[in-house]
């Protein structure tokens, strides 16, 4: 499926049709160049998920959780992990951190910079590429 961004006025509209076709699937591997916008593209589902918390890039704690506080979503637990292994040296950090914990708990799992833990990924995480495109939009695929 392909979602085009038009621009951050329509983020949210995106994120709601991301979340209307997400499934039963809960790891989500984010691809994208450096500013492509996976971040701003997962606030805006956490946001459309009804998280209440202030939503940043987990940049150095790796993983923040957020809670659902008004559930009207499709999801079957009350929590959202959002990851970021951008500075992820070795992969032993990501088993030190108890990665399997979070990846096969039934949250959503929403991970920027997967590649650089592929082999520990789920055999489900769904691949999700958001590439910039000339005219300044964004394309959401997965």
């Amino acid at each position: 499926m392909n979602i085009i961004i038009q621009d951050l006025e329509h983020i949210r509209e995106a994120a709601r049709t991301f979340i209307e076709n997400i499934g039963d699937h809960t790891v989500f591997a984010f691809y994208g160049k450096m500013g492509a916008g996976k971040t701003t593209f997962i606030k805006a589902i956490c946001e459309e998920l009804g998280v209440d918390d202030i939503i940043t890039s987990p940049t150095f704690a790796i993983v923040n959780e957020y809670s659902l506080t008004s559930h009207h979503s499709p999801l079957t637990s009350d929590s959202v992990y959002h990851f970021d292994f951008y500075r992820i040296k070795k992969l032993e950090e990501v088993y030190d951190m108890g990665f399997e914990d979070y990846f096969y708990s039934g949250a959503l799992c929403l991970i920027e910079w997967p590649e650089l833990i592929e082999e520990v990924l789920p055999d489900d995480a769904v691949k999700v590429c958001i590439t910039e495109n000339a005219d300044g939009t964004r394309t959401v695929s997965f």
